[in-house]
């Protein structure tokens, strides 16, 4: 991926429940574009997505809903049993994802980008490629109380998606700026990102 030099590359990370997504809406609000790997991951196993023959044909109709949409609920609950499905799940949805991101490089004209990675911890490849990297953290028992609020998931599957995520330690590790987000304010949070916000043109 390569951008003119004066376009400034900001990553931005966090685990599940962190409120990522809030602080990525609140960048692009700012004038920044946002391109959101996970939507993209999401829109590619979609009815119709680009990812589905090749899921269907690793995975079986079984993984397919009866939309033609990937059934998520019962591949998240095989990637947990089955650490092997989980490569073989991102190296069909991985390449795809990256392809639209660099389409979305090419057509945007705003001078801050703002990639959303939940998984950018992992991926040294992303590392070389920013300016900085925002890491959105929580406790994780915020974390816990988040999802289970939103999502209504038990403790078993809560358990599962923050153990397949990096640990909170790892995400800090890489992180060039905290946005510290414990408390439930959205206005203190949208106050954290508009001050950090200055600092990459917005």
């Amino acid at each position: 991926m390569r951008l003119a030099s004066s376009v400034r590359r900001i990553g931005l990370t966090g685990g599940i429940g962190s409120g990522k997504s809030t602080v990525g809406a609140r960048l692009q609000a700012l004038g920044a574009d946002l391109i959101d790997a996970d939507a993209i991951s999401r829109s590619s196993t979609a009815a119709g997505g680009a990812a589905i023959p090749a899921l269907l044909n690793s995975f079986g109709p079984a993984f397919i809903d009866g939309d033609g949409a990937l059934n998520r609920a019962r591949m998240r609950e095989h990637v947990f049993a089955d650490p092997s499905a989980r490569h073989t799940l991102e190296a069909i949805v991985h390449p795809i994802v990256a392809r639209d991101i660099a389409q979305r490089v090419a057509q945007s004209n705003k001078a801050c980008i703002v990639f959303d990675i939940p998984l950018l911890a992992e991926s040294p490849r992303w590392r070389v490629q920013l300016d900085c990297v925002v890491v959105v953290d929580c406790s994780e028992a915020t974390q816990r109380r988040r999802v289970r609020a939103r999502n209504g998931w038990d403790d078993a599957v809560i358990d599962g998606v923050l153990r397949s995520q990096s640990s909170r330690t790892l995400r800090l590790a890489v992180a060039d700026a905290v946005i510290f987000n414990d408390e439930d304010k959205l206005d203190r949070l949208h106050r954290l990102v508009d001050r950090l916000s200055t600092s990459f043109g917005l």
